[in-house]
């Protein structure tokens, strides 16, 4: 079987800088951070105070979902619907959200939309106050009523099947859950959907919301999130900074249109760019690898994999977005980027950090990136990592391949990374589209 050429024809975004893609993109190439302060979060004596919100209200929302609906959905769910709406449009889908149920279903498309941690708006606003008063009651048996919307607000692949619902997708509608990987697992797994030909698009990315539940337990960890920034939020996420004291938390959605080559030119679609190659594995929890920290060496074949399934030489890698989360492990990243591509300093490509401006979106995280790479290469420039002037002791060798303010230049190849608890690995690389 002859493998088939993926192309991104679509690209839509919630992310805390900017809700869709054109303000996102203006967010990104600014260097503007959609970092803020979250009162919330003071009150129930969080040590971080900050996180990443998309800037979403109700009036918004209900401008593209219909009312019956929004609220029977949960914050994730919102988020990778909204985002799933722009990618459809974007890549030449008719679309009337208010109209779905009379649309017919598309057979050959499916999606893959991962959420990290997916429900706890539910959980603690409606499934945890029922549970209460059962407790309360005399018997102490049962619950108390509910709402019937319940199971499906909690379950994590809510958020493919809302995009299912409302796009009317009838091939394989999923979702994965492979903590800060899950949303560049998801692409991943999209890809390997068409190059086996079980369908012809495949819509592909994460979602997470931002309830203070999902954090809590983030909170609770030593030295994982950042609690020095409280007074200067936009100035929290660090990555590849002297100052990086923990990652920011963070929401929102992203979401990319795969498409096999042949689909993509029959129907006319924009071709953004091409997936040349796509590759995850995992470290064992072996040679320094645990829940919370990656095996170098896994992380290591991850990327020679993927490169070498590119059939590109590492220097004809122009970019590097990170995984890079503003911790202890953004010096030994970068460490496993140097050993992995085995080139000089002076040839190593830009790397960057898009956690920088908008948190770390866990299951959201490695989408929302890939929908920045996407648009860096349709676009010509490479938006800055910011907050890191001052850059790690432990990742002075790459130095000068850090953006520190907007380039603007062509990019032709450009890799993505994502590394998550579970010592779960990622990558994907990007190809700008030249052909007509």
């Amino acid at each position: 079987m002859s493998a088939k050429r993926v192309v991104v024809t679509g690209l839509g975004a919630v992310a805390p800088n900017g809700v869709g893609l054109t303000a996102y993109r203006q967010a990104l190439r600014e260097g503007r951070s959609g970092i803020s302060w979250q009162e919330e979060l003071k009150k129930l004596n969080f040590a971080t105070q900050i996180g990443g919100v998309p800037p979403l209200n109700e009036e918004e929302i209900l401008k593209i979902l219909p009312e019956s609906d929004y609220h029977k959905l949960s914050e994730a769910m919102v988020y990778a619907a909204l985002a799933a709406a722009e990618c459809a449009r974007s890549s030449g889908v008719e679309l009337d959200l208010k109209r779905y149920a009379i649309s017919p279903v598309d057979w050959n498309t499916g999606a893959i939309i991962g959420c990290g941690i997916g429900g706890m708006d539910t959980i603690f606003a409606e499934l945890g106050p029922t549970m209460g008063e059962a407790e309360d009651q005399e018997s102490g048996r049962g619950t108390a009523p509910m709402g019937c919307d319940i199971v499906p607000k909690v379950m994590n692949s809510s958020v493919s099947v809302t995009v299912g619902k409302f796009l009317g997708l009838g091939a394989q509608v999923s979702s994965n859950s492979s903590a800060c990987n899950t949303g560049t697992e998801a692409i991943f797994e999209a890809w390997k959907h068409l190059q086996l030909g079980y369908c012809e698009s495949m819509y592909a990315g994460g979602a997470e919301g931002t309830h203070y539940g999902i954090w809590a337990g983030f909170d609770a960890m030593r030295d994982v999130l950042c609690s020095r920034f409280n007074e200067m939020p936009e100035r929290g996420s660090q990555p590849l900074g002297a100052g990086a004291c923990g990652f920011v938390p963070a929401g929102g959605a992203g979401v990319l249109r795969l498409e096999t080559l042949e689909h993509a030119q029959k129907r006319g679609a924009p071709v953004l760019c091409e997936l040349l190659s796509a590759y995850c594995n995992s470290g064992g929890q072996r040679d320094g690898g645990t829940m919370t920290f990656p095996n170098p060496e896994g992380v290591v074949r991850c990327i020679r994999r993927v490169v070498q399934d590119s059939g590109l030489p590492p220097g004809q890698i122009d970019l590097i977005n990170g995984h890079l989360t503003s911790t202890t492990a953004d010096p030994r990243e970068v460490a496993s980027w140097l050993k992995a591509l085995e080139l000089p300093p002076e040839k190593f490509p830009l790397i960057q950090s898009t956690k920088s401006m908008i948190g770390h979106a866990l299951g959201a995280a490695g989408a929302l990136e890939s929908v920045a790479v996407v648009d860096q290469l349709v676009n010509g420039y490479v938006h800055p990592s910011i907050n890191c002037e001052n850059v790690h002791p432990g990742v002075r060798l790459v130095e000068n391949s850090i953006p520190h303010a907007r380039l603007e230049r062509p990019l032709r190849h450009a890799i993505k990374a994502s590394f998550g608890f579970g010592d779960v690995n990622g990558c994907l690389i990007f190809k700008r589209w030249e052909e007509k």
